[in-house]
């Protein structure tokens, strides 16, 4: 596998009428505002329902076609077309990673998984099945890793981290899945290697990982925008298994990641 935006409309100010400067008492006051907004043709209600649509929040246009990753707050589309990939992917799921650090969690990235929209097709059987049974199911991730069409993992590092250390943590989802590396396994874990050991990945940096193929991995990479370019292709089922593997099988390295796939699942199944 290759190595992967509400604003709130400010309060009318409704200013006090020159009646309020006689002295209004402060029960007077009250009854005085009742009335107002009782009325109907009361300039101060009048003026209520003028701005009524400015008590409320509006919803920016970010928040249609996006998703926010609830943890990091991290941004992603709902719909989107990455390098390699003919047809626009839709977002399943969104999720960040982890890292522990003397007891301490730090976020290093947030990722969203993003599926061509006819795997539906694939997943019929199961139809109807609870979050529960989905998640417990690792069929139903084989079938979406197996299915003939593209799936895309968009990571968006929210911390700065060195090259080195990204592969490094890469790697060590990957080796350990596979159970003999061949020679295709290691020639395609060294263009992995060098993909990323001499960038240095700053806060904000997009990767893309897209399977567009069980045996063909592309890896796309941006500093501040979503990638427009393939900059590396990993040629190998085993290698490209094992880093599925590590984000939706038994013990997924962002465990949120996959709850939110699950319910994705669910939706577009239901």
């Amino acid at each position: 596998m290759v190595g992967l935006v509400s604003t709130r409309a400010p309060f009318p100010t409704i200013r006090a009428r020159s009646t309020f400067k006689f002295g209004i008492s402060g029960c007077n006051l009250h009854n005085y505002l009742r009335y107002e907004l009782q009325c109907p043709s009361s300039s101060l209600n009048w003026s209520l329902k003028k701005n009524a649509i400015s008590l409320a929040p509006r919803a920016s246009v970010e928040s249609v076609d996006y998703v926010a990753e609830p943890a990091t707050k991290v941004k992603f589309p709902k719909e989107v077309t990455v390098p390699g990939c003919t047809k626009s992917l839709i977002l399943l799921g969104t999720g960040y990673r982890e890292k522990v650090f003397a007891i301490i969690g730090v976020k290093v990235y947030a990722a969203g998984f993003f599926v061509n929209s006819s795997i539906k097709e694939h997943l019929s059987s199961f139809k109807g099945k609870t979050e529960k049974i989905i998640s417990e199911d690792s069929s139903i991730f084989n079938s979406i890793y197996n299915a003939p069409c593209e799936k895309s993992l968009h990571i968006k590092l929210v911390r700065n981290v060195d090259g080195k250390t990204f592969w490094d943590a890469l790697n060590d989802v990957i080796t350990p899945r596979i159970k003999q590396v061949t020679g295709t396994d290691e020639l395609a874990l060294s263009v992995f290697r060098t993909t990323f050991m001499d960038r240095n990945l700053k806060e904000g940096t997009n990767i893309l990982l897209t399977w567009v193929e069980p045996s063909m991995l592309l890896i796309s990479v941006s500093a501040d925008r979503l990638p427009s370019n393939v900059d590396a292709k990993i040629e190998s089922s085993n290698v490209n298994s094992a880093l599925f593997d590590g984000f939706f099988g038994d013990s997924p390295v962002s465990p949120s990641l996959k709850a939110s796939v699950v319910s994705g699942l669910k939706a577009i199944l239901n």
